[in-house]
């Protein structure tokens, strides 16, 4: 089996790989190049590809940031929110956070904090922080009262509880 076989077996459900995931596959960064060259590979972000046969979706800008931004990242805040569409956010501005430095310039309107102690969940395919935590971020960077319309949105699509939703709501309004 080639080397190309064993990539697109472990890409994820976006597509993508990250050279790093590649080289634990028995691929150099070399090998990475010369198969973008060949149009086997796309590359999309510092150190992540995509595969070109792979379709597009609409949460694939968040999965190559969260890629892009290494190891342990993950959305955060009113990204979380963006993914889920559960309220109007700004589209020009997202939010990640890594419990390690990350120094890679991930582009205009990607903001990488710091923030240990988050054991990231999965929402859609995307490591993220967990949405009652994210909904009461994304309450100082998009209000008190679309981060409540939020969260009884997320009650409304069964991503949280009641009992969630009223923690969130207290938070916010404190």
């Amino acid at each position: 089996m080639a080397k190309i076989d064993d990539i697109y077996e472990a890409v994820d459900d976006f597509g993508l790989i990250t050279s790093a995931e590649a080289a634990e596959l028995g691929m150099s960064r070399a090998e990475m190049v010369q198969q973008e060259k060949l149009g086997k590979l796309v590359r999309v972000a510092r150190g992540v590809y995509r595969m070109p046969i792979w379709p597009s979706q609409p949460q694939a800008p968040y999965a190559v940031a969260v890629k892009a931004a290494g190891e342990g990242a993950f959305l955060c805040g009113e990204s979380v929110v963006a993914l889920l569409g559960l309220a109007p956010t700004d589209p020009t501005k997202m939010r990640l956070a890594s419990p390690r430095r990350c120094r890679r310039n991930l582009g205009p309107g990607v903001t990488l904090e710091r923030m240990g102690g988050t054991i990231p969940v999965y929402l859609e395919g995307i490591a993220c922080q967990p949405l009652p935590a994210a909904i009461a971020a994304a309450s100082k960077t998009m209000g008190a009262d679309r981060a409540v319309e939020a969260a009884s949105e997320a009650l409304a699509r069964g991503y949280i509880t009641k009992e969630e939703e009223e923690r969130i709501k207290e938070e916010i309004t404190r």
